[in-house]
């Protein structure tokens, strides 16, 4: 439900300015007889919109909407005159207003202009979030506390030049942790390069990593760098390195520990600044007692070791990753925007995800989208073995061998509990408090701000 707050210092006008709103535009409504008045809801009460009066004594709607700017609320702001001076109106919109109207005018207009305030906020939060996505910065989409702690982890981590050894399940974003850890590094502008050393044939992983000098083999026609020397100045980011073959893995430490690489077929040392990071699915250390992976390696790579969590141990990111998810298929199929209900979202946050992770919820995701010619995607155009699969996390299934500590398994089960509340109020404090059975409003802000949850 859209939250409207009306300012306006004319008590009789605003409830009934407030009344009318809700009666044409089915709103929810607030009202404010003071501008002081205003921004202390603001803070308390997630708002959707404002109606602002420009003319009230002490603070007038010009410093409403100058505090609001030095508070970073980025609730959209209508403001209305009774006046006629179009001029205030104006200079309101160069502070930071979305439009202006007359008091005089028909609410269904006013609804009009709040539907198309909404809607361009709603365009622009869309914007934002495909640039995160397709930017050269990635980010870490979610704020429970795995990903909190796998976030700090990378801020110490990511000036360090040493290797680092990012360990998680397939799907679970390793590759984005990696670009993290390049970005918030020493050289952010340098180049970031990935290598799968799955996808390497055995008699060219030397050639991909080293590269060759022309004529060393049948083909080399050209002098041909290979991943370290691109990536000098920068990351080299080395996934499943747990499939690199022993040969390889051997010239991979005398490269990490002399910062020089010899191509294929030459003779002469190339100096290398890259900053190593690998990754692997795999148990390492069960791969070591195997005779699998080279023990002098893996002691080499593991100066620092950042686990990413598995989805299902940080069910409550689920909303906003899908909601970036939904934006940036839409997008990429060319389908007007979509949005995901409430009831959908909390059958996606009882999944546990453990075939793919992330990688997974895209593809259902994907796969939403496609099967529902609707805005909203609902309950029934969740795949079915989502729909049947969901619960078992909520019912007391483990989370998987690599859980965290009690405490945080028990926050972010808390955390999972408002979120998906929150979600079937839409947002609605007030609404979600009273269903949650705490005292007031002001209980539940505190326990979201404790958590990190917030709307955006």
């Amino acid at each position: 439900m859209t939250t409207v707050l009306v300012i306006d210092d004319v008590a009789a006008l605003a409830e009934q300015y407030a009344y009318d709103l809700k009666r044409v535009g089915r709103y929810e409504t607030l009202v404010a007889p003071s501008g002081r008045e205003a921004l202390d809801i603001l803070e308390r009460e997630a708002v959707d919109c404002v109606i602002l009066d420009l003319e009230m004594p002490g603070m007038d709607g010009f410093e409403v909407l100058r505090a609001m700017e030095r508070r970073a609320f980025r609730t959209p702001v209508i403001v209305y005159t009774g006046t006629g001076n179009y001029d205030r109106c104006i200079q309101a919109i160069r502070l930071g207003a979305r439009s202006f109207i007359d008091k005089a005018e028909p609410m269904e207009r006013v609804v009009q202009e709040v539907e198309n305030a909404l809607e361009r906020q709603r365009l622009a939060g869309q914007v934002a979030a495909l640039r995160a996505r397709t930017g050269a910065d990635p980010s870490l989409v979610g704020a429970s506390p795995a990903l909190q702690q796998l976030k700090d982890a990378v801020a110490r981590v990511a000036k360090i030049p040493s290797p680092a050894l990012i360990v998680g399940e397939s799907g679970a974003g390793k590759e984005l942790v990696a670009r993290e850890l390049h970005r918030l590094g020493a050289s952010p502008n340098g180049p970031f390069v990935a290598l799968n050393s799955a996808a390497l044939p055995e008699n060219l992983v030397e050639d991909e990593l080293f590269g060759h000098e022309r004529g060393a083999f049948t083909g080399a026609n050209a002098l041909r760098k290979g991943a370290f020397e691109a990536a000098s100045g920068g990351t080299l980011f080395l996934d499943e390195i747990g499939e690199l073959p022993l040969p390889a893995q051997a010239k991979l430490l005398r490269v990490i520990e002399q910062r020089q690489v010899t191509r294929v077929g030459g003779n002469r040392t190339i100096t290398v600044e890259a900053r190593v990071v690998a990754a692997t699915n795999r148990d390492l250390e069960a791969e070591v007692a195997a005779g699998r992976f080279r023990q002098d390696l893996y002691y080499r790579l593991n100066v620092h070791v950042l686990r990413v969590p598995a989805l299902r141990e940080r069910l409550s990111d689920v909303p906003a990753l899908v909601e970036q998810l939904v934006t940036s298929t839409c997008v990429r199929f060319g389908v007007r925007p979509k949005r995901i209900d409430g009831a959908a979202l909390e059958s996606l946050m009882a999944y546990d995800w453990k075939k793919n992770n992330v990688r997974e919820l895209r593809n259902a995701v994907e796969r939403m989208i496609i099967a529902t010619e609707a805005d909203v995607i609902g309950l029934d155009d969740v795949p079915a073995e989502i729909r049947d699969g969901a619960g078992s996390v909520a019912s007391g299934a483990s989370p998987g061998p690599a859980s965290t500590s009690f405490h945080a398994l028990k926050a972010e089960a808390e955390r999972r509990i408002i979120v998906a509340a929150l979600e079937r109020n839409d947002w609605h404090i007030t609404k979600t408090a009273q269903e949650l059975g705490l005292s007031d409003h002001a209980s539940l802000l505190k326990i979201m701000r404790r958590h990190g949850i917030s709307r955006e």
